[in-house]
């Protein structure tokens, strides 16, 4: 991922240096294992220990590493060899009995549990957000759009309670994806255990409160992998969702609510009136590059027999690029919420823009309910009304109360045309949320 939309948890977290040092702690716990049970030197584990902490491995070694690689074709061998010339002979117990996909596999579970721990964090920061908005704009009454045209009243505070819901699942899936990558695989050369005891896999996974995998062959399987991704596609349609509505809210025409407007900050080159929703049209694009993530973590499930790499040049990019573009994009739309600028003013003008025509399903009932209409006669009037309205721009309680064959008196049109009726039961859809 670009710098541009990098958060420093996950620069730092998928930096070279870091992918060693997560390397290293698989290697290293590999080893604890097999030093308690005399298959490797217990004094050269203590020693590599005390010797990875009191020297980290740093942005030096990832370039020893690098440079060894040039030569060896090979990043696990690479390392090995970058970790001697470090940490001294101990070195040459590291890595007994396994195989290149087991530190990596392992490793980058480390890692991306630890991304996805970032990740819970800021959504459930959004999520906060959400309901705070909620509760402010609780009663603030708006209109309801179906298919972008006016359709009932409902409150703004409704949007927020239906997005935090929506962040509710989302961090279902997310702590699901998280729990199914927490898995240690430390099984040898295709799988089969011939160079190393399944007990080291079990006692290392017992560590770390993690699984060890059932079975593997020689790559842990990249359907885990593919759940992380389609968690994370499937959080971005809920970012890009909210997203796309302050977009609308902010257009010209709609003005209901805008993206915060620095001091100094500028819409365009050339117009010096422009506000444009530019962090949501941002937030809009990533999500659209998680959506293709997924797909590449799809094909990336079914590889050669017991192992082959055609994964590994996508993962190295889709992975990192995902998780770093879910928190950016979360932690953006974060600050979007949290400083959005509302126009309840604007909210109701709007609503009564259309001359009562949101009111229309409730005259069709009281036509049904008080007057005994049927349904059939009662829509056809209230139609023909509405859509007269449509036309001239007459309103709604006035076209009824002049067309002769509505039956409805002034006190039962007062009541069809009460905003509070549509808002009485928002108290009951926050109370399910103990709010």
């Amino acid at each position: 991922m670009i710098d541009r939309y990098l958060t420093p948890e996950m620069k730092a977290l998928w930096s070279e240096a870091s992918k060693y040092r997560a390397w290293l702690r698989v290697e290293l716990a590999a080893m604890q294992a097999q030093a308690r049970h005399g298959e490797v030197p217990q004094a050269a584990f203590d020693t590599l220990t005390a010797k990875s902490e009191a020297d980290p491995l740093d942005e030096a070694f990832a370039l020893k590493v690098a440079e060894i690689e040039a030569v060896t074709r090979h990043d696990i061998v690479a390392f090995t060899r970058a970790l001697t010339d470090r940490y001294g002979d101990e070195a040459r117990f590291i890595h007994h009995g396994l195989t290149s996909t087991d530190v990596v596999d392992t490793a980058q579970n480390l890692v991306l549990d630890e991304a996805l721990g970032v990740i819970i964090t800021d959504v459930e920061a959004l999520r906060e957000v959400c309901r705070i908005q909620a509760v402010a704009h609780k009663h603030t009454p708006t209109v309801g759009r179906t298919h972008g045209i006016h359709a009932e009243p409902m409150t703004f505070g409704l949007k927020f309670l239906n997005w935090m819901a929506t962040l509710d699942r989302d961090l279902e899936r997310l702590h699901a994806a998280r729990k199914r990558i927490q898995v240690v695989m430390l099984s040898g050369s295709v799988g089969t255990f011939a160079h190393v005891s399944p007990r080291i896999e079990e006692e290392v996974a017992q560590a770390w409160g993690w699984q060890a995998a059932p079975v593997t062959n020689q790559t842990l399987a990249r359907d885990r992998h593919a759940e992380v991704l389609s968690a994370l596609a499937i959080y971005g349609t809920t970012v890009e969702k909210i997203a796309v509505e302050i977009r609308h809210l902010q257009r010209s025409e709609v003005r209901e609510a805008m993206e915060p407007f620095g001091k100094g900050q500028t819409g365009s080159s050339s117009m010096p009136h422009k506000k444009n929703p530019i962090l949501t049209e941002n937030v809009t694009g990533l999500s659209r590059l998680l959506r293709g993530y997924l797909l590449t973590g799809l094909e990336n499930v079914p590889l050669w027999h017991e192992r082959d790499i055609s994964h590994s040049s996508a993962e190295r990019v889709i992975l990192p690029d995902a998780t770093a573009a879910t928190s950016y994009a979360t932690r953006r739309l974060t600050g979007v919420l949290r400083d959005l600028v509302v126009f309840p003013e604007r909210m109701l003008r709007n609503l009564n823009d259309l001359g009562g025509l949101v009111y229309s399903q409730r005259v069709l009932h009281a036509l049904i309910d008080e007057k005994g209409m049927t349904r059939e006669d009662a829509y056809t009037l209230v139609q023909r009304n509405a859509l007269r309205s449509w036309e001239t721009g007459e309103g709604l309680r006035d076209l009824l109360k002049a067309d002769a064959d509505s039956p409805l008196s002034d006190a039962e049109l007062d009541a069809a045309f009460d905003l509070g009726w549509y808002l009485r039961h928002v108290d009951d859809i926050y109370a399910r949320f103990g709010m």
